[in-house]
């Protein structure tokens, strides 16, 4: 990496080696993200609800609930109705803005935390919760008190929390096969969240996975509907407490949400909030499969998807929203919309959306517009374009759960409640999790369990690293930017394994590069390794994949297997990941390996399995099963047990167990560095985050590079700052600044050099969306290099930018031969991007890519 430190060296070179000029205007309109765009024709089918099943309703018609509803209905103005239909984020919202405009509901996105602040105990969480609930029943303007409803992200645990009990993500879970253990954490999520006066979560996730790319797969718990069924079934009792008790909705059980209704495992090529290309059956039959389950046993808020079916957007579908969801299964709960997900909608905006609730939408999630939105629904209810009867019947699924949950009556009786939130009993439920959750997958000549009373070597990123155990959806959105101090009470894996070693009189040593000390073991070498490595956290749209390659492009844990198996020791690879993914050369490097998929905090549940006690006898079996099929090729990012061609490395359901007596060869095909093989798509650089094997830095001056790994990240005197922003969606962007202290770069880059010249080859132009906030007034330059060598190409910009207009987003789209004539070699590219500025600078980007085609309708052209 330190030839970054050079970059403005070579940059000052540049005018000399640039083989074309800037255009006097390259301004043009922003295209938008792919989660916004549609490429397929709505479907012209004609629907059928004979596609679903006739279900009855959860709840028998109660007369008195009713009657409550109607009284409560004929006493609120419609500013009152339309403020319930309102969810705003808390860092857009205060208590005395809900008392104001009446509004329905709050949210905490992942991220935001009370008063603003990371560590905000259990204690705040409450009272900001009692601020808000004691502003919705303030009756002083004469209206009429509805309790605020709150909802949160509680999808492995109460996440967002410090201290909270962290379970395994759903995938894991699914591993497990054991529909009990899942309603057993739905119980423990609820006392965690009902401690913090928290009165709703969003979960579970119950979509079923087609591929693999897809970046939530690890919300999923699984490719086959069946378990999904299962699961959403004993979850959602779980969360709310059994319909037909006295223990439903009790305060210790919270309102649940399905989600997202429906489809949002399917969408094509795996990209999130995508469109889902199947027919009405097999939407009825496999993507809707939890739903079912899920109704049956009450749940009394679905939340609508951001993905389209055949090319219309769920939050403004009225057939599956209303004609199927609400009449047909008999849905009487509300319908949330996802996160300012009804903003494309098609006429619709983020402030303005007649559509959705004319679709069946009862409640917006809306975050900073909230405001605008409120008015302009009302304006439409008031034109006319939003029927009142809708108005009416989306009020009254609102005070139907609220009754429900009891809200009114605010009986909390864990609010505020010391010993609950990370309790001893939830953290054991938790490693129960983890041990069952264990997948097997290979353990030549039985490697596994390894003796605890051996000398054994800890090596890998992910071994003592609970954020990155934990996954996305961890404290912050995406589950960056976490340390172990924000951990309280939590277990790496490494940390399991040396409590285990220490009971049973063996030696343990963490190195993270498998580079042993000469004092470590005296000397010895160790009888074995356990190789903890695996995904980084990310959340949503921010995990799509272009490949289901592990490490594309970057192979440094490959190399770390490398390193120790050269020293003939036997190797146990524990793999931390949110989907399978392509392993064969790392399942070639190991002699075990271990799908442990992202375990939460219980990492000590890893050890439970992998080691003996002190007398050398298995603590724990492997029981975890496959819930998704494992690829054996680069390609097979598309494998379902029900696909009628399914050849996978190892099948749905394969796992192996300490009686398995199987060899797994060592010559698997590893033929793979392929995300450019086959037809030639977009080759992404940067989409909301950088796309494998690209990562994102900052080289200023002579300064060590700054890696951005989470949404917020500087030079060492802020010389250089790079923010996430939204452009459509949450943190989809990037906002670069420079102060102009010294000349410095924001840097695309990758470990291993990158064969992209069949793009040059084919035509095609680096494309990006811009926006600039303050003009640049020194030269800006666009380089592709590659590293330590002559073979460097950068393209001057301050003029393109200096057209562009302030504060808009813009499209810039520069020929890839542009960079070629001047001195890029596209077959070994180090730097997919670097934009260096020499001056003052304040821009956005967004969706960096190189386009096959494209060159020909590029603002900056260069020719062959």
């Amino acid at each position: 990496m330190s030839y970054l430190k050079s970059l403005s060296a070579s940059i000052m070179l540049a005018t000399a080696l640039t083989a074309c000029s800037e255009p006097e205007n390259s301004s043009d309109n922003a295209t938008h993200s792919p989660q916004a765009t549609e490429n397929q024709p709505i479907q012209t089918e004609q629907y059928s609800l004979e596609n679903w099943p006739k279900l009855a309703p959860a709840f028998p018609k109660d007369e008195k609930l009713e009657a409550r509803i109607a009284a409560l209905l004929s006493q609120m103005t419609l500013e009152e109705k339309v403020g319930q239909m309102m969810q705003a984020e808390i860092k857009s919202i205060t208590p005395e803005e809900v008392k104001k405009y009446h509004i329905g509901s709050i949210l905490n996105g992942g991220g935001t935390f009370p008063n603003n602040d990371k560590f905000a105990t259990p204690d705040d969480w409450r009272q900001l919760a009692d601020a808000y609930f004691t502003a919705s029943m303030d009756t002083s303007d004469g209206g009429v008190a509805i309790p605020i409803i709150w909802g949160s992200d509680a999808v492995h645990g109460h996440n967002n929390v410090i201290g909270a009990t962290l379970f395994p993500h759903n995938i894991g879970l699914g591993a497990a096969r054991d529909p009990d253990l899942i309603r057993r954490i739905g119980e423990a999520t609820a006392r965690e969240v009902a401690v913090t006066g928290v009165d709703w979560t969003f979960a579970p996730t119950i979509a079923v996975v087609r591929d693999d790319r897809w970046g939530r797969t690890f919300e999923s718990y699984s490719e086959d509907p069946e378990i999904v069924a299962a699961y959403a079934r004993e979850m959602i009792k779980g969360i709310q407490g059994d319909k037909n008790t006295e223990e439903f909705l009790d305060g210790r059980h919270l309102v649940s949400a399905a989600k997202h209704f429906v489809g949002d495992g399917g969408t094509t090529r795996g990209i999130d909030r995508g469109d889902t290309q199947v027919s009405e059956k097999e939407l009825a039959e496999i993507h809707a499969a939890g739903y079912f389950t899920a109704l049956e046993s009450g749940v009394q808020s679905v939340m609508a998807s951001f993905n389209s079916w055949n090319g219309k957007r769920l939050h403004g579908h009225k057939y599956l929203l209303t004609d199927v969801l609400k009449e047909r299964l008999g849905f009487d709960g509300f319908v949330v919309g996802d996160w300012n997900g009804h903003r494309f909608v098609d006429g619709c905006s983020i402030d303005s959306c007649a559509a959705a609730v004319n679709a069946g939408l009862d409640m917006f999630m809306i975050t900073s517009e909230w405001k605008a939105l409120l008015e302009n629904t009302l304006a439409q209810v008031k034109s006319g374009e939003i029927p009142m009867s809708r108005i009416d019947d989306a009020v009254s699924r609102i005070l139907r759960v609220k009754i429900r949950a009891g809200l009114f009556e605010r009986d909390r009786p864990l609010a505020g409640k010391n010993g609950i939130l990370g309790s001893p009993e939830h953290r054991a439920i938790a490693r129960e999790a983890v041990r069952k959750s264990l997948v097997l997958l290979k353990n030549n000549d039985q490697l596994l369990p390894v003796d605890a009373r051996q000398k054994i070597l800890v090596a890998g990123d992910g071994a003592d690293n609970i954020s990155k155990q934990s996954g996305g959806w961890t404290i912050s959105w995406q589950g960056t930017g976490n340390t172990a101090e924000d951990f309280p009470g939590a277990t790496s894996i490494y940390t399991g394994i040396k409590q285990a070693v220490d009971a049973a009189g063996g030696q343990v040593v963490l190195r993270e590069d498998g580079a042993l000390a000469p004092e470590d073991f005296a000397g010895e070498k160790p009888d074995v390794a356990i190789v903890v490595f695996g995904e980084d956290p990310y959340a949503e749209w921010h995990g799509d994949l272009a490949s289901i390659e592990f490490q594309l492009g970057s192979k440094q844990d490959q190399e770390l297997l490398q390193k120790i198996k050269a020293q003939n020791i036997p190797v146990v690879s524990v793999f931390l990941s949110g989907r399978p993914l392509w392993v064969n050369k790392e399942l070639n490097l190991s002699d075990a390996f271990v799908a442990a998929w992202l375990p939460g905090s219980e990492g000590a549940g890893v050890a439970d399995v992998l080691l003996t006690d002190a007398e050398g006898n298995k603590r724990y079996d492997f029981t975890g099963r496959l819930s998704f099929s494992w690829p054996e090729l680069v390609h097979q990012t598309v494998i379902n047990r029900d696909d009628e061609e399914y050849a996978p490395l190892f099948s749905y359901g394969y796992g192996l167990d300490y009686a398995s007596d199987v060899q797994l060869a060592n010559n698997l095909n590893e033929d793979g560095e392929s995300y450019v093989d086959g037809a030639l798509e977009d080759a992404w650089l940067m989409v909301s985050r950088p796309q494998a094997p690209w990562k994102l830095f900052i080289a200023d001056g002579e300064q060590d590079p700054v890696w951005v790994s989470g949404n917020l990240a500087s030079s060492a005197d802020d010389n250089i700052t790079v923010a996430s922003i939204d452009m459509l969606s949450q943190e989809d962007a990037r906002a670069l600044t420079w102060k102009g202290l010294r000349a410095g770069s924001v840097v695309l880059e990758t470990q291993k050099p990158q064969d992209l010249s069949r793009y040059l080859n084919e035509g095609a132009a680096l494309t990006m969306d811009i926006r600039i906030d303050e003009a640049p007034v020194a030269p800006v330059f666009a380089q592709i290099s590659c590293a330590g060598e002559a073979c460097n190409g950068a393209l001057p910009l301050q003029s393109t930018l200096q057209a562009l207009p302030q504060g808009d987003w813009s499209q810039v789209t520069i020929d890839l031969q542009c960079f070629a004539k001047a001195g890029a070699d596209f077959s070994k590219v180090s730097q997919g991007l670097s934009l260096h500025s020499e001056g003052k600078l304040a821009m956005a980007v967004a969706n960096i890519k190189f386009v096959p085609g494209a060159a020909e309708q590029a603002q900056i052209r260069c020719g062959s």
